[in-house]
């Protein structure tokens, strides 16, 4: 574990990109890597940055308290990688997880020079395959509980409307009713946990590659394909024949599933909160929030909601 030198943690200050940058160039100098004109690629859940000087990706988890989790997504990748699937490498020779003032980094190998994103056609293969493998017990994979999410991202929340939070915990109350009362129809085993198109890279030599592996659990399968479904049926982010592909190459179709609408709004309702979240370090996130709460709460189009 690397500490600090008597200055304040980072884990206490706002997750923005600065403090996610002094984060990394102390990772990197504990694993002599280079972090000069490292790119970052995301910050949300994780700060993903690239780094020029080798074909490396850091992530660099928000959650202080995601040890735990990110020592399981390591076991993950590495016996994703025994099984020759297709995913994303953590990088060889570095102790990983580190924490680095209360921030825990991974180290990963990188796919891609630039960033390109395989097709839906190719995310349902991908998915199909995973749904087929038998993951072993020393996984020690969690069971998915979307609601000890969402009641943890309510809790969350903060810089936000009173009236908002009122709505939205009314809202989580009455959808974990009426979640608790869904019917899944496909087998329960093990998820991605955040299957979409952002999530799935071309390789550099071609081949498509599932990223982003911290949501690896256990749950009914129906929650791999609700995003797809959810960012073509109410966001209109896919067109008609790339889910129609999706559909067949995955063999089942969610939004016949009489739960559909059910678990789209749930997932709708944690996109929302995670977004949230962000309100006081994200002045998209500020704009972005407002609007969704209220198109929830009135019934409104989604089309106009911008990916994040």
């Amino acid at each position: 574990m690397i500490s600090g030198n008597g200055e304040e943690s980072h884990a206490a200050e706002e997750f923005t990109a600065e403090s996610a940058g002094a984060v990394l160039r102390e990772a990197c100098a504990a694993a002599g890597l280079d972090p000069a004109d490292a790119k970052l690629l995301r910050l949300g859940s994780n700060a993903v940055f690239r780094l020029s000087a080798a074909p490396v990706i850091v992530r660099i988890a928000r959650d202080p308290d995601s040890l735990d989790a990110m020592e399981r997504v390591v076991r993950v990748a590495r016996w994703l990688r025994e099984q020759d699937f297709p995913a994303t490498r953590v990088l060889p020779g570095v102790s990983q997880p580190q924490t680095v003032d209360g921030r825990v980094v991974t180290f990963w190998e990188s796919d891609q020079d630039r960033t390109e994103y395989a097709t839906l056609g190719e995310l349902a293969d991908l998915l199909k395959t995973l749904h087929w493998l038998e993951e072993p017990e020393d996984l020690r994979l969690p069971y998915y509980d979307p609601f000890a999410r969402v009641w943890a991202s309510v809790r969350r929340l903060n810089g936000i409307a009173d009236e908002d939070r009122a709505f939205l915990e009314t809202r989580a109350g009455e959808l974990n009713k009426e979640y608790d009362r869904l019917d899944f129809v496909l087998p329960f085993g093990m998820i991605h946990g955040d299957a979409n198109v952002g999530n799935i890279l071309r390789h550099r030599d071609g081949h498509a590659v599932l990223i982003d592996l911290d949501g690896f659990s256990l749950a009914p399968r129906e929650w791999d394909l609700v995003l797809t479904a959810l960012y073509y049926e109410r966001f209109g982010w896919h067109t008609r024949a790339e889910y129609e592909e999706f559909v067949h190459r995955y063999g089942f179709d969610l939004m016949n599933w009489p739960g559909y609408q059910v678990l789209a709004d749930v997932r709708e309702l944690m996109m929302t909160l995670w977004l949230g979240q962000q309100v006081t370090t994200n002045e998209r996130a500020a704009e972005e929030f407002p609007r969704r709460v209220r198109d929830i709460r009135t019934g409104g189009s989604r089309r106009d909601w911008q990916p994040f």
